[in-house]
């Protein structure tokens, strides 16, 4: 199937950026040895709300709970990718309650080799979405 995007229906979805940006809100000495296992080219920020997320990051919400996870659904656009991260010895109740509010992912913490494993499985299944369209060259 062919489709074809004009201008308008261009800007309903984001593509996902050239350098992917990880934008953590919440506790950030979670995530601090996160940049030296993600992918050459990706960059991590701390953002101090929901507001300072951009179009196209992935966005980990650390230390995660379900009203946090209802916000940032509520908040970011449809495609932006959210990422649960919370405790290991979290109750499963704490599982399925931020995969129920909108999380795409749920990660209990950890290593952070297995987090960034994670973010980049969210980011391939983001790129496969654009790869199937035919855009025309600018």
């Amino acid at each position: 199937m062919l489709v074809q995007l004009d201008h308008d229906a261009a800007t309903e979805g984001t593509a996902p950026a050239a350098q992917p940006v990880v934008a953590v809100l919440g506790r950030l000495s979670r995530v601090a040895g996160l940049p030296q296992h993600l992918p050459s080219g990706w960059h991590m920020r701390s953002v101090p709300d929901l507001d300072a997320v951009q179009p196209g990051d992935l966005v980990v919400l650390s230390g995660a709970t379900v009203p946090d996870v209802r916000l940032a659904r509520a908040a970011l656009p449809h495609d932006t990718r959210v990422i649960a991260l919370i405790d290991d010895w979290a109750p499963a109740e704490l599982v399925s309650g931020v995969l129920t509010a909108g999380a795409d992912v749920c990660v209990r913490g950890g290593h952070p080799g297995i987090l960034a494993g994670h973010l980049v499985a969210c980011r391939r299944r983001l790129a496969e979405r654009w790869s199937d369209l035919d855009l025309p060259a600018s």
